[in-house]
C-alpha cells in the first residue's frame, strides 16, 4: 500500500536550560514525521537524533528525502532496517509506520511486541548546576524512587554533587551520567564511595575508546555503556567491560531495531536501560514499548519541557504511565 510522507520542524522550549559535560540545550528541536496510507490512517512520530553524531532536525530530513521514493512505495519495517542506517532517520520512519500498523490493523505495538502494557519508575533528571542547586532540586524530587544525576567536572567536584543530592533525596536510587568525562582510574576509585552512599548505576562514565581499561574489572556499581553502543555491532565493545546497555530509539534506528538489540544484549547477559534524547511524550512513546523489558526507565522528556502533546504521558511522583485516551501513538 502506498504512502504519503510529510515532515516538518518543531523545537520545545525546555522549562530551565539542560547543561551535561558537552554543553546546555534550552529547547529540544526535532523532526516531527506522518505517514498516510491509501485509506486515511496515519502514523506519527517525533526523531532528534543523536546531536553529538552531527543529527539535526534539517539532517535527519535530508536523509529522510533522500529516500522517499523507497518509503511511498510502501516500505514496512523489516526492509526499512536495510534501507537507512542507526539513527535519527530511521527511527522517525520506523515509529511511524509502528503507529500507523496500529491504527490500520487494531493491535498495539505492546501487543505486537509481546509485553503488557503498565506503569513503570521513570528516573527525573538533574542536570548539572550549583551544589545547592543539585541539593534544592533533589529535595523536590524526593519522592521519586530514582533520579538521574549530570556531573561531568571530571575531579572531585562531582563526588561533591552527587552528595549534595543525596542530601536532598536521602531514601532515592541515584544513577549518576558523567558523559564520559571520568577516567578509567576514577571510576575504580570512586566505586566503594558511591556504593555505599546509594548509587545504583553508572552510565557512560569514561570517554568511548577507553573502555578497555575496563576489561575483566567489576565494582560495587553496575556500569552502563551509553555512547558506545548504537547498535548489535557494538556490544562485542561492551562485553566483560559493562554490565547495563543503554538503547536509545534515536541512536538504535527506531523499536524494530531496538528490540532487536535488548534481545541479543540480553541473550549476552547484559541488563538493559532505556533512555531517550529528551522530547515530547509522542517521542518517548515507542520507547515506552522497549521500557516494559528495562530495569532502569530513563523516558523523562516531557517533564522537562514547558509543554507537550495532548493526551501526553501522565508523570506523578517518578512514574510514568502513557496516556489513558489512546489519540497520541500506537
Amino acid at each position: 500500500m502506498t504512502l504519503r510522507l510529510e515532515h516538518w520542524e518543531r523545537s520545545w522550549p525546555l522549562a530551565e536550560p539542560f547543561t551535561i559535560s558537552r554543553g546546555t540545550d534550552y529547547e529540544v528541536a526535532t523532526l516531527q514525521v506522518r505517514l498516510t496510507d491509501a485509506r486515511g490512517n496515519v502514523g506519527r512520530a517525533e526523531a532528534i537524533g543523536i546531536p553529538y553524531h552531527g543529527d539535526t532536525p534539517a539532517t535527519i530530513a535530508a536523509e529522510i528525502e533522500a529516500v522517499r521514493a523507497e518509503i511511498e512505495r510502501g516500505i514496512d519495517r523489516e526492509a526499512l532496517l536495510d534501507l537507512l542506517p542507526a539513527g535519527g532517520a530511521r527511527h522517525g520512519i520506523d515509529a511511524a509506520l509502528w503507529d500507523l500498523e496500529a491504527k490500520r490493523d487494531g493491535i498495539s505495538p505492546f501487543v505486537r511486541a509481546g509485553v503488557s502494557p503498565a506503569p513503570l519508575d521513570c528516573d527525573r533528571t538533574i542536570g548539572m548546576r550549583s551544589l545547592d542547586g543539585y541539593e534544592t532540586m533533589a529535595r523536590q524530587l524526593a519522592r521519586h524512587r530514582v533520579i538521574k544525576v549530570k556531573v561531568g567536572l571530571g575531579d572531585e567536584r562531582d563526588l561533591a554533587a552527587i552528595d549534595a543530592v543525596r542530601r536532598g533525596a536521602p531514601t532515592s536510587e541515584l544513577i549518576i551520567d558523567p558523559n564520559q568525562a571520568w577516567s578509567p582510574e576514577q571510576v575504580r576509585e570512586w566505586s566503594q564511595r558511591l556504593a555505599a552512599i546509594g548509587v545504583v548505576l553508572l552510565e557512560q562514565p569514561i570517554a568511548v575508546g577507553a573502555e578497555a581499561a575496563l576489561d575483566g574489572w567489576q565494582g560495587p556499581v553496575p556500569i552502563a555503556a551509553d555512547e558506545l553502543i548504537d547498535d548489535i555491532a557494538d556490544l562485542d565493545k561492551a562485553e566483560n567491560r559493562f554490565q547495563f546497555i543503554n538503547i536509545k530509539l534515536d541512536k538504535s534506528g527506531g523499536l524494530t531495531a531496538g528490540l532487536k538489540l535488548a534481545d541479543e544484549a540480553q541473550r549476552r547477559g547484559f541488563g538493559l536501560m532505556i533512555g531517550c534524547m529528551n522530547g515530547s511524550s509522542l517521542s518517548m512513546a515507542p520507547g515506552m514499548v522497549l521500557a516494559q523489558r528495562c530495569r532502569f526507565v530513563d523516558l523523562d522528556g516531557p517533564p522537562a519541557q514547558t509543554e507537550d502533546w495532548q493526551h501526553g504521558f501522565v508523570y506523578i511522583d517518578g512514574r510514568v504511565e502513557r496516556p489513558h485516551v489512546p489519540a497520541l501513538w500506537g
